[in-house]
């Protein structure tokens, strides 16, 4: 019996160009990447991108039985009265979804979050834990 090789999937280029746009926009509304990854292509392809999304907004965008993959903007207010604008690296990999696919996205997030330059990584198993609460709690632990 073969073991299931680990699948690391590649980025797409447009997307490594978008994402390193993204990085740098100047906007200060939130706003959301959001990639999956073409099984066929093995590639981690855009799914959908979103301006002035909140996060109990983003978190309805996300598929209840399939993982993602976020990139986040996020306004986050400090406690100070100070604003900056942390981007956030989400991997939204819910209970439920099938292994293989779960394997592939487990397997290829290093990659993305190290193409993507990110340092703020968070995983949700259940799209329902997005909310502005636990965004800022995490984010609390960086500040």
């Amino acid at each position: 019996m073969k073991s299931e090789s680990l699948v690391v999937c590649d980025v797409a280029e447009d997307l490594v160009e978008k994402l390193r746009k993204f990085r740098f926009r100047k906007e200060t509304n939130n706003a959301a990447i959001i990639m999956k990854i073409d099984k066929d292509k093995q590639l981690v392809v855009l799914d959908e991108e979103h301006e002035g999304i909140s996060p109990d907004e983003l978190k309805d965008e996300l598929p209840e039985r399939q993982p993602r993959f976020i990139v986040y903007s996020y306004r986050y207010q400090h406690d100070d009265g100070r604003v900056s604008y942390p981007l956030c690296f989400i991997f939204s990999s819910p209970v439920g979804c099938k292994p293989e696919q779960q394997m592939m996205y487990a397997g290829s997030k290093n990659k993305l979050v190290q193409t993507a330059e990110l340092t703020k990584v968070f995983e949700i198993r259940n799209t329902e834990d997005l909310t502005e609460e636990w965004l800022r709690e995490k984010l609390g632990f960086f500040h």
